[in-house]
């Protein structure tokens, strides 16, 4: 007997598990106080009876799920690492003598501005936004709480620089996935980049420049002192300390794999917690796991240093692990490509293109909760659209890196919104509305793409004769 084929389901029916998950992430977060995992497994739950309903097996969902679950395991490494690592540098003595140095270089006025350019360089250098954060970002966090300024302006900050680097770095893992699903030459990617990437950084640059005259924080030079001098007492404060997180990005920068790189970093952590602090090896290599413990008294110190280890992890890997198993639910059964193949009947200009691309983008990362997916998925649908209308496909290759790439940290339950929030302990809610490089590139995206600016369109000889039929 010959098994029924699954039915796709109508734009009707593929909205339902959206809805569903929109209103309970509403409801569960701001309403019941829940963490995200329970309405995102509720949501998972109502996505399998739906792909049940339309004649799929059990045994096929379960495949799409583990499909997608498999994707973010070299991300789920690089979490416990960077555990590992952060508890091993504030047990070390490390991120202390970053925050303390900070202070002593930095000055509240200029903060954000230069807490931004710093990660800029740090990720172009390494071509990681995870790695950025996860160590100079923890020492800009630190120097944030030091001289009294908000812990989400100084996140935004951060994350602004770090995802500036990694969308142009020619190192960066997404810069090279936006170009090798396009087929586009990775520096001609990058070129095109440019375009849209300086704008959003210049103008992100602007703001926090702005921001640091008009921000009145909340410590003042005395207590910065203070602060400097408790560190002080409680650690060896060294400049030779420094040479841990120079090691590492270094390290980065000469193409070391990120994985390799940070368990150096550890190591090194591990070390200097044993040589230069004292401590014994059983309390060092315990801080890898459960992370640096500190009862000072004083409510600031004790936020900074109790700090790290792969076990403060477990809480992001598990939302990490439920999103992508839900986004993998929606994949396989279709919802995504009905809901996708309904916009694309609404284009009518360019404009509408790159908007409607952006917008995928954009959905992929809240649906299927990861950056890489959110550029893959809208490239493999739109790019015959693309070539169709003659455009040429380094617009696409842009658009999926400004609409995916960088909207990624501002989603909570998204593998890197995840991330951030458990490497800067801010939630992607509050720090959100100061990452302005993030929101700001797919809006000038959207506005290139109705304005006609910087749009490259593919000579008359390769464009294909091809009636359009959702152009007027």
């Amino acid at each position: 007997m010959k098994t029924k084929e699954p039915r796709k389901p109508t734009l009707l029916v593929a909205l339902i598990p959206i809805v569903f998950m929109m209103l309970s992430l509403l409801v569960g977060i701001f309403f019941l106080g829940l963490d995200p995992q329970i309405p995102l497994l509720a949501s998972a739950i109502v996505a399998t009876v739906l792909g049940l309903s339309l004649g799929h097996s059990w045994k096929d969902i379960e495949k799409g799920m583990l499909k997608t679950v498999v994707l973010p395991i070299q991300a789920i490494l690089i979490l416990m690492v960077i555990g590992a690592l952060i508890g091993s540098w504030t047990s070390g003595g490390v991120v202390a003598s970053m925050i303390y140095y900070g202070l002593k270089l930095l000055s509240p006025t200029f903060f954000l501005v230069a807490a931004c350019l710093i990660c800029m360089v740090v990720s172009v250098s390494s071509g990681n936004a995870w790695t950025s954060a996860g160590t100079i970002g923890i020492a800009i966090m630190g120097m944030a709480e030091g001289f009294g300024i908000s812990s989400a302006m100084a996140a935004g900050a951060v994350i602004s620089g770090c995802y500036f680097g990694d969308k142009i770095s020619p190192m960066s893992e997404m810069t090279n996935l936006a170009a090798g699903i396009t087929g586009l030459n990775l520096f001609e990617h990058i070129r095109h980049l440019l375009y849209t990437t300086v704008p959003a950084i210049t103008i992100a640059l602007i703001i926090y420049t702005i921001m640091g005259f008009t921000l009145t924080p909340k410590g003042s030079p005395d207590q910065v002192a203070v602060l400097q001098s408790q560190l002080d007492g409680i650690f060896i404060i060294s400049p030779w300390l420094l040479l841990v997180p120079l090691i590492v990005i270094v390290l980065l920068t000469l193409k070391i794999p990120a994985i390799p790189g940070l368990v150096i970093g550890s190591l090194m952590g591990t070390i200097c917690t044993v040589f230069v602090q004292g401590a014994s090896w059983t309390d060092a290599l315990n801080t890898l796991y459960y992370g640096h413990a500190a009862e000072t008294g004083v409510e600031i110190l004790d936020s900074l240093l109790n700090n790290g280890g792969i076990e403060s992890m477990f809480w992001t890997i598990s939302l990490i692990m439920i999103a992508m198993a839900y986004g993998g639910i929606l994949e396989v059964t279709g919802t995504l490509e009905t809901i996708v193949e309904s916009l694309i009947k609404m284009v009518k200009s360019t404009g509408n293109l790159i908007a409607t691309t952006v917008g995928t983008s954009v959905m992929t990362n809240i649906l299927a909760c990861d950056a890489y997916l959110a550029m893959i998925f809208p490239a493999r649908m739109y790019a015959s659209e693309y070539k169709r209308r003659g455009l040429h496909i380094k617009n696409l290759s842009r658009t999926i890196e400004d609409g995916g790439a960088v909207t990624s940290p501002l989603v909570p339950w998204n593998t890197c919104g995840a991330f951030m929030f458990a490497t800067l302990g801010v939630h992607s809610f509050s720090y959100a509305p100061f990452a302005f490089f993030c929101f700001l590139s797919p809006i000038i995206a959207i506005i290139y793409g109705f304005l006609n600016l910087k749009i490259e369109y593919l000579p008359k000889d390769e464009a294909e004769e091809v009636e359009m039929p959702y152009a007027k």
